[in-house]
Order: C-alpha cells, then sequence, then structure tokens
C-alpha cells in the first residue's frame, strides 16, 4: 500500500524563506495581519485532512468508480467519498480562501494552493471535485450580476453546491469556434439551452446538493466563431433566491467515461435538453468570463501533476530503500545483507533526485504565481496588479504544461524504481501514472499551451513580458554573480537567460515568414522557458539554503536542497541546449512529410 506524508516543511521553506509571502502580505489590506504561524497551523490541519481522511480512499475509489444509474440519471461516486466531501465542507476548506463577503475565509491563495496540493497528492480524483468549484466561484465572483451572486457564490463557498465548466463538444475539442449548443432568450430574462457537452469533469455526483453549471452556448443572432460564444450560468436544480431548491432542470448525465485514470472522478457526457440559464457577462463575450474559469483550471491542473510528482516521489523513495537486489558497482554498502539496497545504483538515484528536483521546482513555481494570482486581486497599486497580471499570463501555460509534462515523466520513473511491483495494482504506482496522464492532455492539450506562450504570450508583445521575467533572473545574477559558492548554479542560468533572448527573436523572425515556423517550435519553446523558470527558482533556493549553512544551520534540510540543485543544474537543465537544437530545426521536417504520412 503506498504512503503520503505531507511536505509542510518545504512548503514552509518556499513561502517564507524563499519568496518571504509575508512581506508582500503587508502590503495587501486584506492580508496584512497574515503571519507565518497561522498559515503553518492551518497547513498542518490540511496535511492532516488530506493524509487522513482522502488518501485511504484512493486505491479503492480507483477500482470501484463510479456508477450512473441511466433511469435516473444520478451518478453515485465510489464509497467513502461522500462522507470525506461533509468532512471537507465541515471543516471549512471550501472557503479558505474565498470572499469573506460571500462566507470566505479571506486567506491567501497560496494558503489554498498548499491545501490543493496535498490533496492531489492523496486522491486527485476526489480533489477535483471541489476543485472545479473554484473556478466557477471566479467566474461569477468577477462577471457575474449581483443576483447570480448572492445566489451561487455563498453556495460554492460553503460546497452545498459544486460547479463544473461545460466546453467542449462530441464534435470539437480545444477549437471552441465550432461549438453548436444554442440558448433561446426567454421573455422572463432567462434562457433555454439545448446542446451536448462531452469530457465534464465531476459533471454529475451525489456528494452535494447541487451542481453550478458553466456552460458556452450561441444565442441566436451570435457571429460565427469564438466571437459568438455566450456564457451562462445552468443549474442542476433551478433555486429561488433564498436558495431553495426547486425543480429538476433540463440537464443530466447522459453517460459516463470509461477512463485510463481517474476512474473515481465522474467524467460525464451532458445532455442539454431545454434546460434553463442565465447569461453570465455579455452576449458573445462568453470567454472574457470562462478565461476566468479556464485560467483557474490550467493553475489547478498544474498542481494536480505537482502533487501526483510528490506523491510518487515519496513512495519510489521509500522502495529503494527498502529492496535489495545485486550490489554497488563500487563495492558491497550494506554487507549484513545479501545484497545492497537498489538506492545505491546511480540510475536509481537518477530517476528519484529527477521526480524531486520537478516537484520542488514546481512547487516554488506554483507559490510564486499564486501570489502573482493574490496581487492581481489585492493590491492597492494600480500598477503592481497590471505587472502581476501580466507575469502570471506569462507564466501559466508554463505552469500547466511544464509541471504536467515533468509529472507523467517523473511518475513514470517512480514506477520504474519498483521494477515489476511498480506494474502491479497495490503498490499503487501504477495509479499514479495513469491519473497523470490526463493532466497533459484537458484543459488546453500541452501543445496549445506551447503554442499560447509563444505565439500570444511572447511574441504576441514582441516578447516585453519575457524581458520581465528576465530581469528578475538579470538582478539574481547581478547580486550572485562574483559568489563562487553560487556559480555553478548562477552561471548556467545566466547563459540560458542570454541565449533565450535570440533564440526566440529567431523563431519569431522565422515565423513572420512562415507561421508553421512557430507551430514547429512552440513544444520545445515551452520546455526551454520552463527550465529557465525553474533555474530561477531553483537558484534562489540554493541562495537561501547556503545563507542558512553560513548562519551556521545543521539542519540537514539545507544540505539536501544544495544537493537536489546541483543534480537539476547538472542533469536536468542541459535539455534546454538539444530543446534550442531541435527548435531550431525548422518546419519543413514536418511539414514536408506527406509520402511519409500515407
Amino acid at each position: 500500500m503506498p504512503v503520503y506524508n505531507p511536505p509542510l516543511r518545504d512548503m514552509q521553506f518556499v513561502m517564507h524563506e524563499v519568496l518571504n509571502v509575508s512581506a508582500d502580505f503587508q502590503t495587501m489590506p486584506q492580508h496584512a495581519e497574515m503571519d507565518a504561524d497561522t498559515i503553518n497551523a492551518v497547513l498542518e490541519e490540511a496535511g492532516k485532512f488530506a493524509s487522513q481522511v482522502i488518501f485511504p480512499l484512493n486505491i479503492s475509489g480507483d477500482a470501484e468508480g463510479c456508477t450512473l444509474d441511466k433511469t435516473t440519471h444520478e451518478v453515485k461516486t465510489p464509497a467513502g467519498f461522500k462522507a470525506a466531501y461533509k468532512t471537507y465542507t465541515d471543516g471549512g476548506w471550501s472557503a479558505l480562501s474565498c470572499d469573506p463577503e460571500y462566507g470566505g475565509q479571506g486567506l491567501p491563495l497560496v494558503v489554498n494552493q498548499c491545501l490543493y496540493e496535498m490533496m492531489n497528492s492523496a486522491n486527485q480524483a476526489w480533489t477535483m471535485y471541489p476543485g472545479l468549484s473554484h473556478g466557477a466561484y471566479a467566474a461569477l465572483h468577477e462577471h457575474g450580476t449581483p443576483e447570480q451572486k448572492a445566489l451561487y457564490l455563498p453556495k460554492l463557498v460553503s460546497g452545498e453546491w459544486t460547479g463544473t465548466m461545460c466546453l467542449t463538444e462530441p464534435h470539437c475539442g480545444t477549437d471552441l469556434g465550432l461549438m453548436r449548443t444554442k440558448a433561446e432568450p426567454q421573455a422572463d430574462g432567462t434562457y433555454k439551452i439545448t446542446g451536448n457537452k462531452i469530457f465534464i469533469s465531476a459533471g454529475e455526483h451525489d456528494m452535494a446538493a447541487n451542481i453550478v453549471h458553466l456552460v458556452l452556448a450561441r444565442l441566436p443572432d451570435a457571429p460565427p466563431g469564438i466571437k459568438g460564444i455566450s456564457l451562462f450560468v445552468v443549474p442542476k436544480f433551478l433555486a429561488s433566491a433564498d436558495g431553495t431548491l426547486g425543480a429538476r432542470n433540463g440537464i443530466w448525465c447522459g453517460g459516463l467515461e470509461h477512463k485510463m485514470g481517474i476512474h473515481a472522478n465522474a467524467t460525464a457526457q451532458i445532455v442539454i435538453d431545454g434546460a434553463i440559464g442565465t447569461l453570465v457577462g455579455q452576449p458573445h463575450k462568453g470567454m472574457q468570463a470562462m478565461f476566468v474559469m479556464m485560467n483557474a483550471a490550467r493553475l489547478g491542473v498544474g498542481n494536480q501533476s505537482l502533487g501526483l510528482t510528490e506523491v510518487a516521489y515519496q513512495n519510489a523513495l521509500a522502495y529503494a530503500k527498502d529492496r535489495i537486489q545485486m550490489r554497488s558497482l563500487s563495492g558491497a554498502k550494506a554487507k549484513d545483507k545479501p545484497a545492497d539496497p537498489i538506492i545505491v545504483h546511480p540510475d536509481v538515484r537518477k530517476m528519484l533526485l529527477t521526480a524531486k528536483a520537478y516537484a520542488e521546482g514546481g512547487r516554488a513555481l506554483a507559490m510564486f504565481s499564486s501570489v502573482l494570482l493574490e496581487k492581481v486581486h489585492h493590491h492597492p497599486d494600480e500598477k503592481v496588479r497590471k505587472d502581476s497580471d501580466e507575469m502570471l499570463s506569462l507564466l501559466t501555460p508554463i505552469v500547466k504544461a511544464f509541471l504536467t509534462d515533468n509529472g507523467y515523466q517523473a511518475a513514470t520513473m517512480c514506477q520504474q524504481v519498483f521494477g515489476g511491483h511498480g506494474y502491479i495494482k497495490e503498490w499503487g504506482m501504477e495509479q499514479f501514472v495513469r491519473d497523470a496522464r490526463i493532466n497533459m492532455i484537458y484543459e488546453g492539450t500541452n501543445t496549445i499551451q506551447s503554442l499560447d506562450l509563444l505565439g500570444r504570450k511572447v511574441l504576441g508583445n514582441n516578447g516585453a513580458t519575457l524581458k520581465k521575467f528576465g530581469k528578475l533572473v538579470t538582478a539574481l545574477v547581478m547580486e550572485e554573480g562574483v559568489n563562487e559558492k553560487m556559480a555553478e548554479f548562477i552561471n548556467p542560468l545566466a547563459v540560458l537567460g542570454e541565449q533565450i533572448t535570440k533564440f526566440t527573436m529567431e523563431i519569431g523572425f522565422k515565423g513572420l515568414q512562415n507561421p508553421d515556423e512557430v507551430g514547429a517550435a512552440a513544444v520545445d519553446y515551452l520546455r526551454v522557458a520552463g527550465h529557465l523558470v525553474f533555474g530561477y527558482f531553483w537558484a534562489r533556493m540554493a541562495q537561501v539554503s547556503l545563507q542558512k549553512i553560513a548562519e551556521g544551520s545543521t539542519d540537514p534540510f539545507y544540505t539536501a536542497k544544495l544537493q537536489t540543485a546541483r543534480f537539476y543544474f547538472a542533469k536536468l537543465f542541459p535539455e534546454t541546449a538539444t530543446l534550442m537544437r531541435t527548435a531550431r530545426a525548422g518546419s519543413k521536417v514536418l511539414m514536408d512529410t506527406n509520402a511519409a504520412l500515407v
């Protein structure tokens, strides 16, 4: 059976020693009184919920899956899921970082980020039920009418109701401009919505009294394409203004997808037949509101893979310390045993350290992004809000794609550490691999994220935002450039910081001549950018660790952090050289292949 221990020490290190979040909170009136002790106490309890309540349900939930009653269209979640959700809402976890005006606790988003990382490690399929509600909450909080906010937000905050995002249709995935779902205006100001949606995570379940679907649809006068999409809130049960539930709405589950992973989450085919909904935002401007939820979901998906990377690493490490097989190439290490534990073998260590480096680097990036999002919403200085939003926009596709690519790679490596046992269900490793695979696909495939990063976020403003991140790198290089102890971290980071400017300009120039050049380079480019970001945070973590050791600390945590940083820069960061070379190979070897692809 797998194990999970919440990585509280590393979370505290990133928050308080590397990012110094308290200093940022003091600039925001909502969080000026927030201190490290309060945050740590909350996260300790969050870790108990994740490890003691939902982690024990992970394997059993995967085995049992969800069950659809085709007569009533109701879905039953695995045993224990509903009770765990009640424990979650009773504990106030659903309200952790929500607006106090609607019943929220108003804690910083970074605290919620840590809660969700731990829950994703413990049980990603379960966590997706409340997780999607946060996106629905965010979209309605920003774009909902006063009436919509008054009705839906308190229920979403309390967890009494959950939310979904209904985008994909059978004939179209990411290309939402092809969508066919229709919305007909009614005399009372509501709309009757008809269509079919697929792949709707947590689209139907028995864990909450009502489900608030956010549905994209077209009005009768809608222009073609993406500019003709509107957003509607369509509840499972209609409700009066005071939240009292009424009649069943014309939206239900027509089937459940049989999936490779996340079996315990109901991925629903949703039938919408004259369902009553209300417009969110302006007509034909639905993507503006939905992007709030989509961007929240993209950050959330990155967090899902971060959680899986951590739990897979923990289990592989424990196994490698215990499993004995062969002798070390440099001589027996466990002389009292017939063989050495496999952790003595170099390649086993490489796999373990890869997962560790990707987990800890991803944690730093995810927390940094959550602090940026906090500034977007709550910082009193308009310029800080704008700059933070721009930086977060740049980092969002990296969080989604780089963390999920790394998460799948790490989960697979950790499964490999187990050898044949990694392929056996009761160890839990094969489930981590299966669950991690979906994260690279949904909320926009990682190729879509790569095109978004390179095409929109970088080339779209001539690299202006990338240069702003580059200034963070330059500032660190200038600060530590003469420190010999930092050279192994700073020098490769400085080199890539210079290289990526020229690299970007080359691709941009080639793309002006042939847009396929951008498409051919985008995936490689995102991984280069991902390593630039990870390299920056790993250098900062090494910087803090060296400072603590210089001050006299004998805590082995800092020594471990330095060793992982050295591994990252020596073994993972150099991938950028290959990626830049393959990106520069261009589109011809891909597109001039009609004979090959017969």
